[in-house]
């Protein structure tokens, strides 16, 4: 088996669909979204490259309608209040390409947790772009006949570790988990768009060098409420990678998006379709035929797509 997975890790970094975008007619006539999470470095590492590559992209088509941040927009132990100076350094100045002044919808990751979680709620009465109305939420998106559900869920509150650790993070042990996901069940249950996307920061399956208790806990949580319904992408952040997992007996696509800053190595785990330490961020292009998420590295190249038909 080991043998088997190093040859899928060999094939996948050969990979020869990698290729920056020349024509970006792909992306015309779709409905256009970034995702992109663990930013909060100060500009460290990559963090400012790929925030101008966003921008620049959009400026040559991408045209995206908004960014999915699936958390940790924010390190060094969370932020304080809304007059933090993170908030600055972090997202309004680093991330202030004209292209990327649109709706930013956040969900909390870990490191919020570590600091005024209600300051990360507060943000948006005060942010042009921050759009956060509660720790879980839901929205439709509409463009030319097609439909697309985002649910942005809190999954820190889902995940033992945190929940045990009260000191570190105070404000997760005090959420009602089993609340939200009676709140994800009732929402999936009526979902009736064209497209079906959860978002959260930790990952269900993935390759990780975190504690491996988050994953059982999400596996044994969240995953068993998104395969009774109609959901076809699950994406997180959290791990500072790219990679693309499916299981058998689920239809869903899990996705783990990588990081704007301090990328970690990845090697592939049961189930794996790709995967790459490469640091960057992903565009989402649907229309009503087709979802696509491509990944995207820090020079422009498209690591991998995930194809998803009617």
């Amino acid at each position: 088996m080991k043998k088997i997975f190093l040859l899928l890790f060999v094939t996948l970094l050969g990979n020869p669909a990698i290729a920056q975008i020349t024509d970006y007619s792909i992306f015309d006539k779709k409905f256009n979204f970034y995702v992109a999470n663990d930013l909060g470095r100060n500009g460290y590492y990559d963090q400012k490259t790929i925030a101008e590559l966003m921008g620049v992209m959009a400026e040559n088509g991408t045209d995206p309608e908004f960014v999915l941040a699936t958390g940790d927009v924010h390190h060094f132990e969370g932020v304080r209040s809304v007059s933090d100076p993170l908030w600055m350094t972090n997202y309004e100045l680093i991330y202030s390409h004209p292209e990327l002044m649109i709706d930013w919808f956040p969900l909390l990751g870990n490191h919020e947790y570590r600091g005024n979680t209600q300051a990360v709620l507060d943000y948006s009465n005060i942010s042009r772009r921050w759009t956060m109305p509660a720790r879980y939420y839901t929205k439709v998106f509409e463009d030319k006949g097609m439909t697309i559900r985002v649910v942005w869920v809190d999954t820190a509150p889902m995940i033992d570790k945190y929940r045990n650790e009260k000191e570190t993070y105070p404000d997760a042990c005090k959420q009602d988990y089993k609340q939200q996901l009676a709140w994800i069940d009732s929402v999936l249950t009526t979902a009736k768009e064209d497209w079906v996307i959860v978002a959260g920061h930790h990952p269900i399956y993935a390759e990780t060098p975190k504690d491996g208790s988050e994953r059982r806990d999400m596996q044994s949580r969240l995953d068993p409420i998104l395969r009774k319904h109609k959901v076809d992408m699950y994406i997180c952040g959290h791990i500072h990678n790219f990679q693309h997992v499916r299981v058998p007996g689920s239809d869903i696509d899990y996705i783990t998006n990588s990081a704007g800053s301090l990328s970690r190595k990845v090697s592939p785990i049961e189930g794996t379709v790709f995967c790459s330490p490469e640091p960057g961020f992903s565009i989402v292009s649907a229309n009503k035929k087709t979802l696509e998420l491509r990944m995207i590295d820090k020079k422009g190249n498209v690591l991998h797509t995930v194809t998803r038909s009617k």
